[in-house]
């Protein structure tokens, strides 16, 4: 399972979308509210009697919030991230979903994460 995560995570981290990229360029090296985070975050958990596993696309581990940049791909799979975030809620985890489109105004998407950072 190990092997499987790591593998999972690098081709993510070398794949990244363009508003991964943008909201990676925003938060690295702990320019956001100066909280470090980690990009593709592996979250293992056991669920059915079977150990599974989510890549968070940003985690911040000071605060335990996951963020989450949602593309189109999420609006047909709108079950699957609901249960997928419960199920991360439950391990004492946020998740905190951003659009692609809040990425083009930067300022007010900063301004909207404050509260839960500072």
């Amino acid at each position: 399972m190990n092997s499987i995560v790591k593998s999972t995570t690098r081709s993510l981290r070398k794949n990244q979308t363009e508003s991964e990229r943008t909201f990676w360029e925003i938060v690295r090296n702990r320019k956001l509210f100066g909280k470090k985070f980690l990009r593709q975050h592996p979250v293992q958990l056991k669920f059915m009697g079977k150990k599974r596993f989510f890549v968070g696309d940003f985690y911040c581990a000071e605060k335990k919030i996951i963020i989450e940049i949602d593309g189109k791909i999420h609006e047909n799979r709108e079950d699957y991230d609901n249960l997928r975030d419960n199920l991360i809620n439950e391990m004492g985890i946020r998740v905190i979903r951003i659009k692609n489109d809040d990425l083009a105004d930067i300022p007010a998407l900063i301004e909207k994460l404050k509260p839960d950072f500072l």
